[in-house]
């Protein structure tokens, strides 16, 4: 039997229980309302696996036998729970804070994978971390649907996740910044404040992360703020993936600029019932270089950073929420950290696949002593997620969190590149945060993702997982270099700047990396039909991935020929072949988006795949 997160303590007894068709589930008479929602959620995968619905009652004394019995405790502490399956009853015993919810969770997981008869086991489990979170980006390039982040928000309690934020710079519909959104598809308050409630039914924090210094595209490439934005011109410059994430940082010189920081935080933060608010200010890149320079010059550029997160920090606080803000600025100077309010909680992130304790030790040392530790999965800028390079980081990190004590971990998911990667494909990522933050005892990498394949997709084999750690690494011509070479030929006009993102290719030997995909692909094809039903989909998504890789490789000796001279430059045929080959797998590829997405930026990620087909029909015109 599979356990993730696995538990704190775990024994298995002789006989086994099973679920009849007659069996019910009975909540205490004197429990609180919040258990009949998790008796639900049993209720459901109750009759997913078994085909049969036990009745939910509600009495002082339960009678009879094959039941299932769940009760809270105001005795044991934050998320704790036991679950005891006899062969007679079953009894989940919570504390008020999600502990009976857990406790469920896992006796799901044990209906996954046995059906209606379950072995007698005893379990006693509480979290080793108290705020384990997920971070998903919800701004470059993805806006998520509704329905998609309910999906999201039922996998991440699944495995015990308690915490939830989506990165928003212009993806959410602010009342009176129309120009900032007005070509796109954002969030609304119904949407957030639905999620919220339906969060909290799961035992999620649905915390709000708002960027508010730095990263703000959109907002300072309008006719109204433009003149806010820290570089003079940079509102003119055209679009590149690149440089939406380089520039716009706010000129924090201009009065204006802390008014329309303190206006936005206001009206987002009034829609969620979280006491935490993450202010973000990260990268900012640009600041001390432009309109702040003789600021910058006068006190130092970490000096007036602080300064400005001060402020927003204390508006945040008087507005009774507890901020966060990411650490990379101040970790650069962290003997600077003691300019900072001592509320603010640290989100220290580092997703190097072998990164050290070094900086978080350095900040811990420094005062901040309220730290998250904030790894990621590893799916930016790539059709499919890095999977052995998100473990590294993951596990590191997590382990240096639990040296530390750190209040929590945030698994990171970013859209760099216009997330091009489906977002389920940081779910493995997501449960190796899930099981290292809950338990300290950091799995193997081939242990983990064989319990991966078992428990999640339903994989008998246990191989699944390695199978698509194999598949994301055949990338000869990754996605990132393929948008860095369009947008030096199409924006800069630079054939050599275009030509040296090339030779970082040097090594990729396209045929060789397509043939292994086809072998992979023979694997997944075989798995479509055998692993969870409901997880199928996915196997779909991989396969479409892994095409869409397959036809980026494809470009590699075109682009050799036309730009490094090396080799012959194809037949017309065969450039025209190609590029039909890419507006196909794009066709598809718009269709899956929109199954989880809204429209958003998909157009960006169009325009490229477009541009590169045109680039081809013209190499022999």
């Amino acid at each position: 039997m599979i356990f993730l997160p696995q538990p704190s303590s775990l024994s298995y007894g002789e006989g086994t229980f099973t679920i009849h068709y007659d069996s019910r589930i009975f909540l205490d008479s004197e429990s609180p309302a919040e258990l009949f929602s998790a008796a639900q959620l049993l209720q459901q995968e109750i009759e997913t696996q078994t085909g049969f619905r036990p009745a939910i009652c509600r009495r002082h004394q339960p009678v009879g036998s094959h039941l299932i019995y769940l009760t809270a405790s105001p005795e044991l502490s934050r998320e704790a729970y036991t679950l005891a399956v006899t062969p007679e009853n079953i009894t989940i015993c919570g504390s008020l804070e999600s502990g009976v919810l857990y406790g469920v969770q896992t006796l799901r997981q044990m209906i996954r994978q046995a059906g209606a008869v379950l072995p007698t086991v005893l379990i006693s489990d509480k979290p080793a971390m108290e705020n384990r979170g997920f971070y998903h980006d919800a701004t470059r390039g993805r806006v998520p649907t509704l329905s998609y982040l309910k999906q999201l928000a039922d996998t991440l309690s699944f495995y015990k996740i308690n915490q939830l934020q989506l990165y928003i710079e212009h993806s959410y519909l602010f009342d009176d910044l129309t120009e900032m959104w007005r070509d796109d598809t954002p969030l609304t308050a119904e949407d957030i404040l639905e999620l919220d409630r339906y969060c909290k039914g799961l035992g999620i924090d649905l915390v709000p992360s708002l960027a508010s210094f730095g990263h703000l595209y959109k907002l300072l490439c309008t006719k109204s703020y433009a003149h806010l934005c820290e570089l003079e011109g940079s509102a003119s410059a055209p679009f590149s993936f690149y440089d939406r994430q380089a520039h716009h940082t706010l000129d924090i010189t201009n009065p204006e600029s802390l008014s329309l920081a303190k206006h936005i935080l206001s009206e987002y933060m009034q829609l969620f019932s979280s006491k935490y608010f993450n202010l973000c200010a990260d990268e900012t890149f640009d600041l001390g270089k432009g309109a702040s320079r003789a600021l910058a010059e006068e006190k130092g550029t970490t000096v007036i950073y602080t300064e400005f997160v001060t402020e927003l920090a204390n508006y945040i606080t008087e507005s009774g929420r507890t901020p966060m803000f990411w650490s990379d600025v101040i970790s650069q100077e962290p003997e600077a950290y003691h300019l900072l309010p001592k509320n603010l909680i640290c989100l220290h992130w580092d997703y190097a696949s072998n990164v050290s304790s070094e900086r978080l030790t350095r900040l811990a040392n420094s005062g901040a002593e309220h730290l998250y530790v904030c790894p990621g999965v590893q799916g930016w800028n790539q059709l499919i997620n890095k999977y052995h390079e998100a473990y590294e980081n993951i596990s590191r990190m997590a382990r240096y969190g639990h040296e530390r004590h750190a209040m929590g971990l945030l698994n990171t998911d970013w859209g760099d590149y216009g997330h091009i990667n489906h977002p389920d494909f940081s779910r493995i990522g997501m449960i190796y945060g899930a099981a290292f933050s809950w338990n300290a005892d950091i799995l193997p990498e081939e242990e983990i993702n064989r319990q991966i394949s078992v428990l999640e997709f339903g994989d008998a084999s246990g191989k699944l997982v390695s199978v698509l750690d194999l598949l994301c690494h055949q990338d000869a011509y990754p996605w990132r270099t393929a948008v860095m070479v369009q947008e030096a030929l199409e924006l800069h006009q630079d054939k050599e700047e275009a030509a040296e993102l090339l030779r970082s290719c040097a090594e990729g030997d396209a045929d060789a990396a397509n043939a292994s995909i086809d072998a992979l692909c023979a694997v997944l094809y075989e798995k479509a039909g055998t692993v969870r039903p409901e997880n199928r989909p996915m196997i779909y998504a991989y396969l479409l991935a892994a095409d869409g890789l397959k036809v980026l490789n494809r470009l590699l000796p075109f682009l050799r020929a036309s730009l490094l001279s090396e080799g012959t430059l194809p037949e017309k045929e065969d450039c025209f072949a190609l590029a039909g080959d890419l507006e196909r797998w794009l066709h598809s590829y718009k269709e899956l988006w929109r199954t989880v997405s809204k429209e958003s930026e998909l157009y960006r990620i169009a325009h490229v795949f477009c541009w590169y087909a045109d680039l081809l029909r013209d190499l022999n015109a």
